[in-house]
């Protein structure tokens, strides 16, 4: 798999961190993520635990129905909170996904502190020279006079300009924390409203 590449197994790990879940109660939580991150299908991600188990990465019980068919609990191992961890401290490659960068930041409670702030520094860097780009391709001699063309690049700079203060604004609030608390963990970071 490529370095830091979107990753449906590792997702799926740091949710299970979280609590033990059902293939259809992780199935309907990342349906809730769709307009964020997308959704998998029942297709990848029924195999994906699979694979999982096979690897030992989290464990499987078998909870009985009450008039219905008995339900499948996952939960993470020890090897699989390992497996996890590797994956978080991957940089993530410049080509990856806004998808990839949501996953990552959906698990920030699987963070250090330090972490995160070098994933946002990352992030940061990727869209300011996405925003550079753009910005020089609407200013440039070869700006498309086509109306189409026009509102994409408008967008994608309103985009940019948009994710860039958001992170210089999360980047600011990281830093004014205080030292000895991880984030996740009872650290008083507040989510903006």
């Amino acid at each position: 798999m490529a370095t830091g590449a979107v990753s449906l197994r590792h997702f799926v790990l740091g949710l299970l961190t979280q609590q033990p879940m059902s293939g259809y109660d992780i199935k309907h939580f990342l349906n809730g993520l769709s307009w964020l991150a997308g959704s998998p299908s029942s297709g990848s991600l029924y195999p994906a635990l699979r694979a999982l188990h096979q690897e030992r990465l989290v464990t499987v019980e078998t909870v009985p129905g009450m008039d219905r068919p008995p339900k499948k609990i996952y939960s993470i191992t020890e090897a699989g909170r390992e497996a996890l961890r590797a994956w978080i401290e991957e940089p993530i490659t410049v080509c990856a996904s806004l998808k990839a960068f949501v996953m990552r930041l959906y698990l920030a409670d699987s963070h250090t502190r330090p972490m995160l702030s070098a994933h946002l520094e990352q992030r940061r860097a990727q869209v300011a020279t996405h925003h550079e780009a753009l910005t020089d391709t609407l200013k440039g001699p070869d700006a498309q006079s086509n109306l189409g063309q026009q509102l994409a690049l408008d967008y994608g700079l309103a985009l940019a300009t948009a994710e860039l203060a958001w992170l210089d604004m999360t980047l600011d609030r990281l830093q004014s924390l205080p030292r000895s608390e991880e984030v996740g963990h009872g650290d008083g970071y507040a989510p903006s409203r």
